[in-house]
């Protein structure tokens, strides 16, 4: 079995998240996934339980360094008026020693949570920004 080439492992340093189209820099973490839903089956004369697939949720999670008042531009005045803002975000992460990038596009993006204020002292500020998707794209893989 050939040795795998540690220089090839995505290094999430040039990972990179627009919102809006707009470039978020400050974005230090970024996770989407889908969970898939199942229901669990029986049939007579079968001792085993069955799935079948229902659905699926996406969901993810940003964690950003406290720069600008980005969340809160978007969602404070809007919530208070009984609008939720839905939102696109793309993810990318492009190591140039890896064998490729991968870009995922985000639709019907809902911010599920957002922080109004938050402080630590003698900490800089980070903000978590927790999301729901009901729509994706898969823009780029690696190949292998």
């Amino acid at each position: 079995m050939k040795r795998p080439d540690a220089s090839r492992v995505i290094n999430g340093t040039y990972g990179r998240v627009w919102v809006d189209g707009e470039l978020w820099m400050e974005v230090d973490e970024f996770e989407a996934k889908v969970t898939i839903s199942y229901e669990d089956l029986s049939f007579a004369n079968e001792g085993g339980t069955f799935q079948k697939a229902i659905g699926w949720a996406g969901e993810g999670n940003m964690k950003i360094k406290k720069i600008y008042s980005r969340v809160q531009r978007k969602m404070a005045a809007n919530v208070r008026k009984g609008i939720y803002p839905r939102l696109n975000i793309v993810g990318k992460v492009a190591d140039p020693e890896a064998h490729g990038a991968e870009r995922v596009s985000l639709n019907d993006v809902t911010i599920s949570e957002f922080a109004l204020l938050k402080f630590t002292q003698k900490t800089t500020g980070t903000e978590d920004i927790p999301f729901k998707f009901s729509d994706y794209e898969m823009v780029d893989m690696i190949p292998g």
